[in-house]
Formats: structure tokens, C-alpha cells, sequence
């Protein structure tokens, strides 16, 4: 007997089943929405029964049977890296980070489309992506009119509910019953020509429901299941993580001191990862007091943030938490769910609110070249490795957008500072600042020649950087083109050095 308290709909109880026979609903070539996003509130028992009927089938032969996956942003092992595995995923969007995909995606196994994650949505409404045949969401409760207790991911739940022909429900009895109450739905979004302004001029403000509507109709199964998040620990923050986190906190009170930033500061948003983390941590420990957070994910640092006072609200899309975060926040749920805001992340990653907040945003990037155009996602130009993400619309959004990363990688075979990226993502036009462990680079109002001698002289690690004022200097000598001045034959040399030898030293 299904508990009432998390299944309360009697409507929908008959459609209760084994997560197998909801797997059997599921059509070769269909196209599924699942919901999830940075490895919270995805579904944990449909992704693992489809991949073992995937693979029973596949292994009989004949025309494969393979399924498009649409998510809110990466998911977890259970389901991106078991469907991979019996190589059971077609087409991927918007963003993914298991290594099995990545692996398919690199050998041209599995389509994979890399989008804005503000945009995703306006896609699917659009019609853009086509049509979607089915979503799968987790939940926490259903109630008795059919409304769902989002999980700990609001992510693209809301569009794929109305975009899908079909719903299949996943009740996650492990999901604290005390997330009711602290998210925020926003239903009133449209296409053009018939968009409103969206009327959010601080992160703590409720624009909303608590909860998504799902038409009973379209319900085809209930699964129940008993299961966490994929829920990674985070590594202490070492040397150059501290460095970095350093120059941003003494940049940030610079900025202060100015008069460019309130002594309240601006909303921050930080992508995932130990230096985001480190940032954070260094900015619990200064003098701020009531600071807020428009993000897309809750990570450790902004938990303790939050108990300590530094951060009084955090608006995001999902949690990104340790197995200590995780459980911090289920022993202190109360306190959390008057200072969290849980919204779609159409609300959380939209443009017109980033701008109009003023965020300052802090995302990494791969390389960055000596003009200030960063790379995200491809490793030598042509290997993705996750994706975009939600960089783009903070970065070109927000009031400050802040790019990190260690100078080197590869125990120093290469160099973050390139003379020119192999991928751009984020063209210098949307680049205000970069930071290594060895400096800042405030590139503001700066020509690209004033840019590159900062980014050289401030972030490129000191072993490449008489390499890169070579590569300036001659570039300059040359006389062609003298606004951004390159060698063409020898623009991307350096990443052709490293995948002919290991190495972009020369």
C-alpha cells in the first residue's frame, strides 16, 4: 500500500508499478524529458530498469533501440552513465558531465547538443527540438488534486510536464518531506509576442507556487522509490584554489572601496567545483553580513554561509551538496527552507533578471586567450568535455562576470593562457575578469593589446609567460591587423605542440 502522505492522489494510485513495467512504456526512439539537475532531483529507478531492457534488447540484435535524453543539466551515473553504457542515448541536451557520455560524444557515438541553459525551455516551447513524447520526474509527494512536491531540482520539470505527451512520476520517499514549501514555480512565462516583465528586483522575492501542476490525464505510471542524490564530496581547498579565492575577496573589497560595488555587494552566482567553493569560503570569512545569492545551484560554502549570516537568501535551481552538506542541510531543513528558493531554471538563469539584479558571476573556464575570449568546453578545440552550462547567460548578463582557473594543467604540460582558444564560448566582449592563482586581470575598458599584457603579466603562469610576450610582441611586429594582432600560422601551435609531443612548451 502506497503511504498517503507521499502518494495522496487516489486517482492516480491504480497506476502505482515497478519501475521495470513503467521502463516497458518507453518506446525505441522516443524522446524523454528527465528530470534532474547537477545530480539532484534526477529519477533514480526508470534510467537503471530501461538501460538493463535497453541492453536485453540490443543484445537480441537488429535496429538498436535508443531513446533522446532532455534534461536540466547533468544527472548522475544511474541515469546518463547506465543508458550510455548499454548504448541506449541517441541525442543528448543541454549538458552533461558523466565520462561514459563524454566518451560516446568524443567518438561520434551519441549526438549531443550544448545549449544555454536559459534557453532549453524557450527551445521546447518554440518547437525548436521537436516533440517530446515522455518525461520522467522525480518528486517528492504527490497531492491529492494531482500537484507535485518538486524535489531537490526544479530544473525544467515545469516545461517538460506540459511539453510531454506522457508523465511518469518517481515518489522519492528519501527526499526530506520538508522541501514542501521552498520552491517557487513560476507560471507565468510566455512566448513572444506576449511576454510580461518578470517582476523579481531581489533574490528573496516569491513570484510563484510552491508546487508544479501535472494533469492527471497525461499520468501513465507511479514509481516509488527510496533513493539519494549522487551527492560528491568536495575536496578541501588546496593551494591555488586559496590563491584564487584570494585575489577575487581582495578584488571584490577593492571594488567596494571604489564605489563601484555597495558595501552589500551585489547577488553572486558561482558555478560548481572546489574553487567556487573556496571563493565562498573566503567570502564567509570577511566582514559581509546579509549578502544574497542568484545562482543555479547551492553548494557547500553557500550552507555555511547561510548558518553563519553572511548570506541571508540564496535563490537557485538545484543543490550540489557533499554527503556532509547533504547531511547538514536534512538536520537543519527548517532553518534552510526560510532562507532557499528552489525556481525553474528559465527563472534562475533568465537574462532580464541577471541584469536587472546585477549579479556577479564566478564560472570556470579551460583556456583563456591573451584578448580575453575563454573556452568552457572543448579540450583542444574539439573534445567536449561537459558543456556551457549556465556560464554564458550569467556571463554576459550579470554586472561583473568573473572567470577562474589554475594557470596550468596537466602538471604544467598546458597552459591555461593561450595565444589564441581553440573553442570560443565566451567571446571578450562578455569577459570582464580573469584570475589565476597567480593574479587578476580586471580587463574592463581595456583595447585588446591593454588586455593582453594584463592577462600575460597578471594569470599566465611565469614559465609560458615569455612565451606569450613572444608571441605578442612579434604578433605586433608583423604590422597586420594591429587592434588584435595574431601570427595565424602559429595562432593554435601551441595545441598542436601538446597533441603532437604532450607538452606546450616548446
Amino acid at each position: 500500500m502506497a503511504d498517503t502522505q507521499r502518494m495522496a492522489c487516489q486517482q492516480l494510485q491504480s497506476r502505482i508499478m515497478t519501475a521495470a513495467e513503467a521502463a516497458e512504456l518507453i518506446p525505441a526512439g522516443a524522446t524523454v524529458g528527465m528530470s534532474g539537475f547537477t545530480g539532484a532531483g534526477y529519477p533514480k529507478a526508470i534510467p537503471a530498469a530501461l538501460a538493463s531492457r535497453i541492453g536485453r534488447l540490443n543484445q537480441q540484435g537488429g535496429d538498436k533501440f535508443r531513446i533522446n535524453i532532455w534534461t536540466g543539466a547533468s544527472t548522475a551515473p544511474e541515469l546518463d552513465g547506465e543508458l550510455a553504457k548499454v548504448d541506449g542515448i541517441n541525442m543528448r541536451l543541454p549538458f552533461q558531465t558523466d565520462p561514459i557520455c563524454r566518451d560516446k560524444i568524443n567518438k561520434g557515438e551519441m549526438e549531443y547538443t550544448d545549449l544555454h541553459l536559459s534557453e532549453v525551455s524557450q527551445y521546447a516551447w518554440s518547437g525548436f527540438l521537436g516533440k517530446m513524447d515522455i518525461a520522467v520526474i522525480e518528486a517528492t509527494a504527490i497531492l491529492e488534486d494531482g500537484r507535485l512536491v518538486p524535489s531537490s531540482s526544479v530544473g525544467n520539470n515545469k516545461t517538460w510536464i506540459e511539453q510531454a505527451d506522457k508523465i511518469i512520476i518517481e515518489v522519492n520517499h528519501k527526499q526530506p518531506a520538508k522541501l514542501e514549501g521552498m520552491h517557487d514555480v513560476y507560471y507565468g512565462t510566455a512566448l513572444p509576442p506576449h511576454r510580461k516583465p518578470i517582476m523579481i528586483t531581489d533574490p528573496s522575492e516569491r513570484i510563484g507556487e510552491q508546487y508544479l501542476h501535472c494533469p492527471l490525464d497525461k499520468v501513465i505510471a507511479v514509481v516509488e522509490t527510496n533513493a539519494g542524490d549522487r551527492n560528491s564530496p568536495f575536496k578541501a581547498p588546496d593551494n591555488v584554489s586559496k590563491r584564487i579565492a584570494d585575489h577575487i575577496i581582495n578584488f571584490l573589497h577593492e571594488e567596494i572601496e571604489i564605489g563601484r560595488l555597495p558595501r552589500t555587494m551585489l547577488p553572486i552566482q558561482s558555478g560548481v567545483g572546489n574553487i567556487p567553493n573556496a571563493v565562498l569560503e573566503g567570502l564567509n570569512a570577511g566582514p559581509f553580513k546579509n549578502l544574497t545569492a542568484f545562482t543555479e545551484v547551492i553548494q557547500d560554502g553557500m550552507l555555511k554561509m547561510l548558518k553563519s549570516g553572511t548570506l541571508a537568501v540564496a535563490s537557485a535551481t538545484s543543490f550540489s551538496l557533499s554527503p556532509d552538506g547533504m547531511e547538514d542541510f536534512e538536520a537543519n531543513i527548517d532553518f534552510y527552507r526560510d532562507k532557499i528558493i528552489l525556481r525553474q531554471q528559465d527563472i534562475s538563469n533568465h537574462p532580464e533578471l541577471i541584469r536587472r539584479l546585477g549579479v556577479i558571476a564566478m564560472n570556470g573556464l579551460l583556456e583563456a586567450d591573451i584578448y580575453g575570449n575563454v573556452n568552457s568546453t572543448h579540450l583542444m578545440g574539439t573534445r567536449m568535455m561537459n558543456g556551457i552550462g549556465g556560464s554564458g547567460d550569467f556571463a554576459r548578463n550579470g554586472y561583473l562576470s568573473i572567470f577562474v582557473s589554475p594557470s596550468t594543467a596537466k602538471g604544467g604540460a598546458i597552459s591555461s593562457i593561450v595565444p589564441m582558444v581553440s573553442h570560443v564560448d565566451h567571446t571578450e566582449h562578455d569577459v570582464k575578469v580573469i584570475v589565476t592563482e597567480h593574479g587578476l586581470a580586471d580587463l574592463r575598458g581595456l583595447s585588446p593589446r591593454q588586455r593582453a599584457e594584463k592577462i600575460i603579466n597578471h594569470c599566465a603562469d611565469p614559465e609560458y609567460r615569455p612565451m606569450l610576450l613572444d608571441y605578442l610582441q612579434r604578433a605586433e611586429a608583423s604590422g597586420r591587423g594591429m587592434h588584435t594582432p595574431h601570427l595565424l600560422n602559429e595562432a593554435l601551435s601551441w595545441h598542436q605542440r601538446y597533441e603532437e609531443t604532450g607538452s606546450m612548451k616548446q
